[in-house]
């Protein structure tokens, strides 16, 4: 079975929302985008592995005003990975407070359960060195 246009749309947006909610400040909007047992791997960026959308919460508060004043997304491509699972793949922008930016990469598994789609495992990596993964 493909991807249903709406399925589509729904994913991207669910994607796209963890910008707005982590700028706005609004981490208890988490739990709509992320599954509750969540595995949210920031090893990259030398977090470890976060599980679940309490510890995703946590971390945020912990960083204060180390959290980026802007999150960005773009450039995402979703792929079906079987019934109810989706791959998905994106870019990101992190404007930090002084000026500078960051791009990262978003690795997501994308799970539709009783509330619809949620995030259910994200693997975010830092862009450090171009033409490379």
């Amino acid at each position: 079975m493909s991807l249903s246009h709406e399925d589509r749309v729904a994913i991207t947006d669910l994607i796209n929302r963890h910008g707005h909610l982590s700028d706005s400040g609004d981490l208890d909007g988490f739990a709509e985008i992320f599954t509750a047992d969540i595995a949210y791997d920031v090893t990259d960026l030398g977090g470890g592995v976060l599980s679940g959308v309490d510890a995703i919460r946590e971390a945020a508060l912990a960083l204060g005003d180390r959290n980026p004043v802007a999150h960005h997304v773009t450039n995402i491509v979703l792929s079906q990975a079987g019934d109810g699972v989706v791959h998905a793949v994106s870019k990101a922008l992190g404007v930090r407070a002084d000026g500078t930016v960051g791009s990262l990469t978003y690795t997501d598994t994308v799970v539709r359960g009783a509330d619809g789609w949620r995030i259910g495992h994200r693997i975010v990596r830092a862009r450090r060195t171009p033409l490379r993964d």
